[in-house]
């Protein structure tokens, strides 16, 4: 059975992700929650990004994961060395020839990395974290100059909120190979779908294939019988209905905010799918 929801109509939920990711769901935090129960099982979420989610729902035991291994060293510096990363953003200014030489800079001492990445993704423009096809990022200056480039207020809090998670940097697969009976997994792939030509997917296909979605579609049908609750973001795309056919779907429309200016920004679909009652 499916639902179209309108997200404009939904009350916004209070988060504190650290970092905008690409295809955050602070957008979609309404509609997902519900469908994770308060259980005593764990939570897994293995392209965890922005992790609006997770810093919504706060579970007491969590494993974490992504392919990104700077955006898990982020993570688990924030944890495990709050001071230290505070102590290094402390030193930063905000200015346009600061951001580039930081952006051209990469440091390879763990705090140094993780105060970079959120130094950058608090600056860039529109905020978004993006790197090229090489691997390197490469979002312009924002020009907000009133911006504070040492969060401190936040980045405790999120580390405070990270204690209760393991960080892995894996495969997805191999983040939920331990995920049993109870547990939860929420799943937010790349929305790489099949005969797509625009460049976002070709982008998408770089890091994330059509053989990885099948892949990924193939481990949630096992989750879900191995007696997992399962949770996947996804396009609304024919392609992505026909993997996840043994599963309920909710189709909710928003507003996309890619495009820089908002004349350009129209309404698009996406899904949720899910085991749930």
């Amino acid at each position: 059975m499916e639902n179209m929801l309108a997200l404009d109509m939904v009350e916004p939920v209070e988060c504190i992700p650290l970092i905008k990711w690409p295809g955050g769901k602070r957008a979609l935090l309404s509609h997902i929650l519900p469908l994770i129960p308060r259980v005593s099982g764990r939570y897994f979420e293995p392209f965890v990004g922005g992790g609006a989610v997770f810093f919504a729902h706060l579970p007491a035991n969590a494993l974490l994961s992504d392919n990104n291994a700077e955006l898990i060293n982020c993570y688990s510096q924030v944890r495990d060395n709050p001071a230290k990363v505070i102590a290094y953003l402390s030193k930063l200014k905000n200015t346009k020839e600061d951001y580039y030489r930081i952006r051209e800079d990469i440091p390879t001492e763990p705090v140094s990395r993780a105060g970079r990445l959120i130094y950058l993704t608090t600056l860039a423009f529109n905020g978004i974290h993006r790197l090229n096809l090489t691997g390197q990022f490469n979002v312009p200056y924002g020009h907000k100059t009133h911006l504070n480039p040492c969060p401190k207020e936040k980045i405790l809090a999120v580390s405070q909120a990270l204690k209760s998670a393991t960080l892995i940097a894996c495969d997805f697969a191999k983040a939920v190979s331990k995920a049993k009976k109870g547990d939860i997994v929420y799943m937010d792939p790349p929305y790489t779908v099949a005969h797509q030509n625009n460049g976002f997917i070709k982008y998408n296909s770089k890091i994330f294939s059509w053989d990885d979605q099948i892949r990924l579609a193939d481990l949630c049908v096992n989750l879900s019988k191995r007696g997992c609750r399962v949770i996947i973001s996804n396009a609304d795309h024919p392609s992505i209905h026909k993997l996840y056919s043994k599963f309920k779907v909710k189709r909710v429309e928003r507003v996309s905010r890619i495009a820089a200016s908002g004349a350009y920004r129209g309404k698009i679909t996406e899904c949720i799918f899910h085991n749930g009652d």
